[in-house]
């Protein structure tokens, strides 16, 4: 349950029977309908919840917001309310200040919720995917695919705890391009090994890598016969079939130590092999989305931009005035492009699939393809501006000492995922690589990460967590165990710090409400940085061992709670919450 939004609806409620019976008795004027907003003042001076419910019926009452105000309080009937009492402030603000129902409420709701508290239902079960890293099978994934990889698994999990049917998927792409340059980089290569490197010349588009080089070598010892016997062409595609088939299960098995499992990996090569990317061409065409020149297939994207641009609020001048152009679906050789490809996926995910929505997590290099994708669904009728949803990515920028890491110290090449893991703890990485919204550069400091005190955020979190195990252990050999939150007295719990602590549990539920809607997952990190600051101070604060009976089991429902609260929000990161540090 949300308490914040139930805080918020009760005083609408005990508003608007206020104004019924001020209506009644004649001290405001009837056939009116309060409207407002009730918003949380940052400043507690001014009350728990603010309601801007007199300043908004003003006009229409045409009277001073500060009288309806005080008319409104004279007939507020708070008895069993979350509230304690309501005051008018400034120029007609209703200042509410919540009792020990609200916050008795805010530890039963924990604790009756358990695992499942701050989950939400404002997806309403809708099938939802996500789409995440998707990196070329080409070579090992560098810090934007383990960036993205943390962003989107653990998107996906907010979008699950806030009602929404997920999808995690993988799109490999074992076609196109880039598939063909890694078999000729393979079999250049392996022609070097077997001829000498000045014998035999390296294309200069190829894949440079060392992971190339030992692909070779393990070829060429499963296939001494290379290179007589068959054509280069042959060779390249055996070449290319035994690379992604070592370089697939390596992505998988680096995914899985960083805690991510996918529903599924789904091969651009199907949507090939199956038709499906002609057909989406030909539906195009059908629909007058397409023509030719020079022996190619083009797509109107212009024409399809323009629309969407239109529909979005712009006039058909400014977006005529925009320097549009078309794409190539099929080129004059009869191989489609990887953009034919792309919408075809997109198709199946939304057609075939029945997905209502689809969220990409993309690098911000991919930021010029976000609307051509979109207008391209849009005009297989899909509703693509609608349905698929682009977060975009910035870059890391990986440090230590406080100077730049580009190369591995294991291997001296640019910094892999699994290299980064050598370094650091997967907990560290993940919680650094969502510590950021996706739209931010993210400065990884690696010796930050390793550190074990409070200026490492991901330490300061669970060390929280870890202090509160080890107060309940202790408790327990002393034969204090925790209550039920019926067996408390939340009245008790009337210190500042432990007041300001109840209303951080209470905000989880609406944080991962927030972060389901921006798409913004890094809200978790943020509100556990908080709780674990407002816990600490309550603890220092507030003295739960040798307090008496009834106040230390108050006391110490409260801290069960938190621990709660921190374990629902590590695991929404896929961070581990130790019981010890």
């Amino acid at each position: 349950m949300n308490l914040i939004d139930a805080a918020k609806q009760q005083i609408e409620a005990l508003l608007g029977a206020a104004y019924e019976k001020a209506s009644q008795k004649g001290s405001l004027p009837a056939g009116v309908t309060l409207k407002g907003t009730v918003e949380i003042p940052k400043d507690t001076v001014f009350g728990d919840y603010a309601s801007s419910a007199a300043m908004a019926a003003a006009r229409d009452m045409r009277m001073a917001p500060r009288r309806i105000a005080d008319a409104l309080i004279a007939e507020l009937d708070m008895e069993g309310s979350y509230f304690a009492s309501a005051e008018a402030a400034g120029a007609g603000f209703i200042n509410f200040r919540l009792g020990p129902k609200w916050y008795g409420d805010v530890i039963a709701d924990v604790e009756a919720e358990g695992k499942a508290y701050g989950s939400d239902d404002i997806g309403h079960g809708e099938h939802v995917m996500v789409e995440f890293v998707s990196a070329n099978p080409t070579g090992p994934m560098h810090m934007g695919n383990a960036r993205g990889g943390v962003l989107g698994d653990t998107l996906a999990n907010v979008l699950e705890l806030a009602g929404y049917d997920t999808w995690k998927e993988f799109y490999v792409n074992d076609a196109g391009n880039q598939v063909h340059k890694f078999a000729v980089s393979i079999y250049a290569r392996a022609m070097q090994q077997r001829l000498g490197e000045e014998n035999y010349p390296f294309p200069e588009d190829g894949y440079h890598g060392e992971d190339i080089k030992e692909l070779a070598q393990s070829f060429l010892e499963s296939a001494p016969q290379f290179p007589n016997g068959a054509s280069g062409e042959e060779w390249q595609d055996s070449m290319a079939k035994f690379g992604l088939e070592r370089n697939i299960p390596k992505m998988k098995s680096d995914l899985q130590k960083y805690g991510i499992e996918y529903d599924e990996w789904f091969f651009e090569s199907s949507l090939h092999e199956s038709g499906y990317v002609a057909e989406t061409v030909d539906i195009l065409t059908s629909k007058g989305w397409t023509y030719e020149k020079e022996g190619a297939l083009w797509l109107k994207t212009a024409e399809l931009l323009r629309r969407k641009y239109v529909s979005e609020g712009k006039t058909r001048e400014e977006a005529e005035k925009l320097d549009l152009k078309d794409d190539v679906l099929r080129r004059a050789n009869g191989f489609y492009t990887y953009f034919a490809a792309d919408i075809a996926y997109h198709r199946n995910k939304l057609e075939k699939r029945g997905f209502s929505k689809v969220i990409n997590v993309w690098g911000a290099d991919h930021h010029g393809h976000v609307a051509r994708l979109q207008a391209a669904v849009d005009g297989l009728g899909l509703e693509g501006s609608k349905r698929i949803v682009i977060v975009l990515m910035q870059l890391v920028n990986l440090l230590q000492n406080g100077e730049p890491v580009r190369m591995s110290k294991r291997t001296g090449k640019a910094i892999a995922l699994i290299d980064l893991l050598d370094e650091i703890n997967v907990d560290a990485a993940r919680y650094y690589f969502n510590n950021r919204a996706a739209t931010s550069p993210l400065d990884f400091d690696l010796d930050l990460a390793v550190r074990q005190d409070s200026e490492n955020p991901v330490y300061y979190v669970q060390y929280a967590h870890a202090r509160i195990c080890t107060l309940l252990a202790m408790l327990e050999s002393e034969g204090h165990t925790v209550k039920s939150a019926s067996e408390i007295n939340p009245a008790l719990l009337a210190d500042e710090t432990e007041r300001a602590l109840i209303k951080e549990l209470s905000a989880f539920p609406e944080e991962i409400k927030l972060a389901a809607r921006d798409y913004d997952p890094s809200r978790v990190n943020r509100y556990l940085m908080e709780l674990a600051a407002r816990f600490h101070r309550f603890y220092n604060a507030c003295r739960i061992k040798g307090a008496e009976e009834e106040l230390l089991d108050a006391r110490l429902k409260l801290a069960a709670s938190v621990k709660t609260v921190l374990e629902n929000g590590l695991s929404v990161l896929g961070v581990t919450a130790p019981e010890k540090m």
